[in-house]
C-alpha cells in the first residue's frame, strides 16, 4: 500500500527534523543533564504523546482545513519560519548558549515532566509544519486508503523521532561533560546549530508551495 520511496522520504524528513536542535531537543537534553536519564525518558513520553496528537489531528482533517484556507497555512508556515529564525539568533548571537551547555532547571515530579514534554511538543511549530506540509507529500493518492497511508507514514516518523531522541536522552550527560571540557567544541556546535536553524527558517519563508 505504501511505496518504499515514500517511507524512505519520511525517514529522511524525520531525521532532518529531529537532528535539527529545537524546543524538544533543548528540553530533553536539559532535563537529562540536570535531573537524570529517568527524568529525560519520562519527558520523552510526553513528547511521544504530542506526536500522536499531531498525527491524528493532521490525518483527521487539519490538512483539509489548510487546503480550504490557504492563508492560514501560509500564516502557520511563516510563524514557524520566524520561530526557527529566533532560535537561530539565540544560538548565533554573542553570548549564545549551546543546547548541551548545563542549564539551571528545577527538579520536577514525573507528572510535571510528562506534561511539560507534551506541551513542548504541541507548541513546537517545527512539528506542526512537518505534519501538515511535509509528510502528506509522500501519500500516494493513486494507492487509495489515504487515511491509512497517512497514519502509517506518520507512525514511521514517530518511530524515527523517538529512537533518535531516546539516544540523545541516554547520551546527553556524557556529551555535555565531553563538550564542557572542550569550550571550542561547544562554540562550534552552537554555531552549527544556529546555521542549520537559520537555513531552515529561510527555506520555509521562501517556499511558495501550497498545502499538500
Amino acid at each position: 500500500m505504501i511505496e518504499p520511496s515514500g517511507v524512505f522520504g519520511v525517514v529522511l524528513v524525520a531525521l532532518g527534523m529531529v537532528l535539527t536542535p529545537g524546543p524538544n531537543m533543548i528540553y530533553l537534553v536539559s532535563r537529562s543533564i540536570t535531573q537524570g536519564r529517568r527524568a529525560g525518558m519520562i519527558s520523552l513520553g510526553g513528547v511521544a504523546l504530542g506526536f500522536l496528537v499531531y498525527l491524528l489531528a493532521a490525518n483527521l482533517g487539519l490538512s483539509v482545513v489548510f487546503t480550504a484556507v490557504p492563508e492560514l497555512y501560509v500564516t502557520v508556515k511563516l510563524a514557524g519560519a520566524a520561530y526557527l529564525a529566533y532560535l537561530a539568533w539565540n544560538a548565533l548571537k554573542p553570548g549564545g548558549v549551546s543546547v548541551f551547555a548545563p542549564q539551571d532547571v528545577p527538579h520536577d515530579p514525573p507528572r510535571r515532566l510528562f506534561t511539560m514534554g507534551l506541551m513542548t511538543n504541541l507548541l513546537n511549530p517545527k512539528i506542526a509544519i512537518m505534519y501538515v506540509s511535509l509528510i502528506p507529500q509522500f501519500v500516494d493518492l493513486g494507492k487509495g486508503h489515504v487515511l491509512l497511508q497517512g497514519l502509517l507514514l506518520g507512525s514511521v516518523q514517530i518511530v524515527v523521532s523517538i529512537a533518535v531522541n531516546l539516544a540523545i536522552v541516554l547520551a546527553a550527560g556524557t556529551i555535555a561533560v565531553f563538550l564542557s571540557r572542550r569550550p571550542s567544541w561547544l562554540r562550534v556546535q552552537r554555531l552549527l546549530m544556529g546555521t542549520v536553524l537559520g537555513g531552515l527558517a529561510l527555506s520555509l519563508a521562501a517556499d511558495t508551495s501550497g498545502p499538500a
